[in-house]
Order: C-alpha cells, then structure tokens, then sequence
C-alpha cells in the first residue's frame, strides 16, 4: 500500500512537474535574474508589495510582536530538549540517495533552495531529512516530509524545524509518514463518509466516475497542502491545521471538492476520471485566495467530536473486513487535536508524581478597531460673532469671568 502511494505521489503532475503546482503562484512565473523575491522569499512572486486587501507593514510587525510574547514560554520547553548529535552522523545510503534526489523539487524558486549551493538546500533540508531517519529509522524517509520541512525552514533553524517535523510527524499526524501509511488509508474511508453525509451529489459522481479519495487525498494531507495551494494561504492553512489539528485537514478538502465539483455544471464537465481528477486541480486561483478561501474553511460544519465519531464508525467497519493491509492497525488515539492538547499532555508527562503542571494558556485579544479622527470643532465664526456682540452691545448680564494667568485667543481684541 505504501508503495502504491508512494508511485501516486511520484507519478501525479501536481508533484512530478515542479513549475506546474508547487504550492506558491511565484513559481508559476518563471524563473529570472531580474526579478526580486516577494515577502514570502519566493523570486518573481506576486507578493512582493502589499495588495487593498492586506494589512499594511506596521500591523504586521505588531501581530508579529505579539506572537512572539505570546509564544516566549516555548524558550522553556524547547530549553528541555537534550542535544542530538544527528545532523553529524552518516545516515542510511538507502535514505540518503533518495532524499537527495528530491532536494532539487522543494520549492525550486524560493531564495532559500534556488541553489544547491543555498543557505537552504543542503545545510538545512538535507540535514533535516536525514536526522529524522536516524532519530526514526523504523520510519525512514517518506517524500511528502520533503516540502513539509521546506516550509519549516523558512520559518525556524534547522533544529527547531527538526523537533517542529517529528511533532507533526509523531503527534499531529502519527501514521502518515510511516513505511504502511495506516493512517491515510484510514483518513481516507473518514474523507469519503463525511462527503457522502455532507456533499452526497458529489460523493456519488466521485463513485460514478471511479475516483477513489487516494487518487487526490495523499497529496493533499501528505503534504499539508504546501504542494496545492499558493503560498499565502497555505501559511493561513498551516496556522489554523497546528492550532486545531487534523480536522483542518478535512475541512480545507472538503471545501476544495467543493470548489471543483460543488455544481451540477462543474459534474457534467467531467465525466470520467481524468477530467474529475484535472477539476480538482484546476481550481481557479481568485477562488483559492487567502481571505475568501479560509472563510469557506472556517464555514465547514465540522467539530472534533464529529471527526472522532467518524473515525471509530470506519474503524469498526474496517474491523470486520479480513486482515487484507499489511502493518499494524491505525492508531488514531495516538493524534491530539491541537496545540493547546499536546502542549498540555507534554506537560502532564514531564511532571513530577502528584503535581499538577501549570499550564500557560494563550489569549488572543481581538484587534482595536480604529478610531475616527476627531474633528476640530468650528468656533471660529462664532468667537468673533462673539467678539462683535460684547464690543457693539449692551455689556453681558451674568457672573463676573475668572481671572486667567494669562491671556487667551478668546480674550484677544482686534
């Protein structure tokens, strides 16, 4: 099973042609000396300067500020991390020819990996990849944690984007990466249940046409979408997906088979499983941008407890089918739903006998809402309306002013 969809990842054009969909709009532009990387590193991206619709810098450098007060109690458990001498160490020639015959596809039009002689390439990447294999050698080296860890380099050192890929690897996703994939196999019947329940016009045509959920799904969950979406929203999906963890998964897939299926026009376009398979990679870019496509992920009507009951209906179901898949069962009690879970259970772990561990929480305030200007009131014409009356007309009945230490404009005779 791992072999065939390791072939699929391979063969499918969304991976196999690295200027066709490689998860950045930049790489769609070509490479060029005179084009400048945009503010995701991306050279020639469409990024490089700020549209209407985005923040301008100095908010961001605030939300910035404020992420990183926010995360600073991660110092603490990042600090309890004992040193591994991994990226010294030779690895397996089996691992160590086949990630070096992927280094070239990670993101080849990014600052960081446009050279083999990159800042990202071999000194990052490279080494990244191959310590996961010696600090996992039941696992080895699976391709979709090539463009994860891409990912994660352009945003942490190489140590910190380690320790970031084994937690996705062993907590977020446990049975993804492995050598039998018993988690995506499962996932997949679970993707196929919850379209059946909430898209059943297209879970019936995807049946029609013969397009099973591995033909499209492992190259979405795989790879965390880094490989499907432009670059700015795949950063949304990353944040939203380690936040409330795999559930995210399913929502963004559901809301892409949506995109490309979700009307009768668009099935009637496709009737065989070349043309759905192409819809579904074929989505218009207007509609997979940041603002407008995380809104329809955020709309999926699906909750933790929904997932997790989908998941214990399929694995009865798989339960009574015969022992067909080899390696061991999925086991998706290991995957906790987010950060704040697996924060806390490290916690609980690390804590001594009878202690309770605190545990910091983190709140998000909501943004300010911006002020109206204020305006100056218009006294102009009226003080000197005033000025008129008091010098023309009878004097002011009333009690006496108070002295002022000094005179003002109000006081002022022309």
């Amino acid at each position: 099973m791992a072999q065939a969809l390791g072939e699929d990842l391979v063969q499918s054009p969304g991976l196999q042609d690295d200027s066709s969909s490689l998860g950045s709009d930049s790489e769609l532009s070509g490479p060029g000396p005179y084009r400048q990387a945009d503010r995701y590193g991306f050279i020639g991206g469409s990024s490089a300067e700020p549209g209407p619709d985005h923040p301008p810098a100095d908010l961001i450098r605030q939300r910035e500020m404020k992420w990183v007060e926010m995360t600073s109690h991660w110092e603490k458990t990042m600090s309890r991390r004992y040193k591994k001498e991994l990226a010294e160490a030779p690895g397996d020639p089996q691992w160590m020819e086949t990630i070096g015959r992927d280094l070239h596809r990670q993101f080849p039009l990014h600052e960081m990996f446009v050279s083999p002689q990159g800042h990202g390439y071999e000194a990052g990447l490279l080494h990244v990849l191959k310590a996961y294999t010696l600090y996992r050698p039941e696992q080895g080296y699976c391709q979709a944690q090539g463009p994860v860890a891409a990912v994660l380099l352009m945003h942490l050192p190489p140590e910190e984007a380690f320790w970031c890929l084994v937690q996705i690897c062993e907590v977020y996703l446990p049975g993804y990466y492995g050598p039998h994939m018993e988690a995506v196999r499962l996932d997949a019947e679970v993707f196929m249940a919850l379209l059946r329940r909430l898209l059943p016009h297209v879970h019936k045509h995807l049946q029609q046409v013969g397009v099973g959920p591995l033909l499209y799904l492992p190259e979405w969950f795989l790879c965390l979408f880094s490989r499907s979406l432009p670059f700015p929203t795949v950063l949304r999906v990353w944040d939203a997906f380690l936040s409330e963890g795999a559930k995210v998964l399913f929502r963004v897939g559901l809301t892409l088979v949506r995109l490309a299926l979700g009307t009768a026009e668009q099935r009637r376009a496709c009737p065989g499983l070349l043309e759905t398979l192409g819809a579904l990679r074929a989505i218009s870019p207007t509609q997979l941008q940041e603002e407008v496509f995380m809104s329809q992920v955020h709309g999926v009507v699906l909750s933790e407890r929904d997932l997790q009951r989908e998941i214990k209906a399929q694995l009865a179901q798989l339960a009574q089918l015969p022992d067909s898949a080899p390696g061991p069962p999925p086991r998706p009690q290991a995957r906790l739903p987010g950060a704040q879970a697996i924060f806390e259970a490290q916690q609980l772990a690390g804590a001594q006998p009878g202690a309770k561990p605190e545990v910091p929480r983190i709140v998000v305030q909501p943004p300010e809402e911006p002020r109206p200007p204020r305006r100056k009131p218009q006294t102009r014409g009226k003080t000197f309306h005033g000025l008129l009356t008091r010098a023309r007309g009878p004097p002011l009945e009333g009690p006496p002013r108070p002295q002022r230490s000094s005179t003002s404009f109000l006081d002022t005779r022309f």
